[in-house]
């Protein structure tokens, strides 16, 4: 049974990432600020995805990244939200204050607005973090209107978290 809120291609990545997380039995977090949730949404529409879905933080604001991920107050003037010092900063918070055994975070620019020459509309700053590993951090500029970036960002992370499980 499919969840209608989401498409299809969305539900069906995080189905088979939580079944390739059960088979090694790791679990996950989740660090969200451009996503607004859409990544745990996607992996909680499966039933069952509670075995493997630890948590999610939803961390629009800075305050709430500092608060909630301890992400410092110096990255985030120095870099700015959308960058990879942050979105490595917020992996691993999502890993520390979740105990889960890998965690995704995502930072972007969704648009229409808030985009600059240095950082413009649709681009989105993913980092893993998993237990004695090391945090991997990678961008992209993603096409579209907020909606299909903020897609494209929940594929990618989804992505990201399979490709870190080997």
């Amino acid at each position: 049974m499919t969840d209608a809120l989401l498409p299809a291609t969305l539900q069906d990545r995080a189905a088979a990432l939580l079944d390739a997380c059960r088979a090694k039995r790791i679990t996950l977090a989740t660090a969200e600020s451009c996503t607004g949730g859409l990544i745990a949404a996607a992996l909680t529409a499966i039933a069952g995805s509670s075995d493997v879905v630890e948590c999610g933080f939803v961390t629009y604001s800075n305050a709430a990244k500092m608060r909630m991920l301890g992400v410092a107050p110096t990255l985030l003037a120095s870099h700015g939200a959308v960058s990879e010092p942050v979105a490595r900063a917020m992996a691993e918070g999502a890993l520390a204050q979740s105990g889960a055994g890998r965690s995704i975070a995502v930072t972007g620019i969704a648009g229409p607005g808030g985009g600059s020459a240095e950082k413009p509309v649709g681009l989105v700053w993913f980092a893993r973090a998993g237990a004695g590993m090391p945090t991997i951090a990678e961008h992209r500029i993603l096409p579209g209107d907020r909606t299909d970036v903020r897609e494209a960002t929940v594929l990618h992370a989804l992505a990201m978290l399979a490709a870190g499980l080997d």
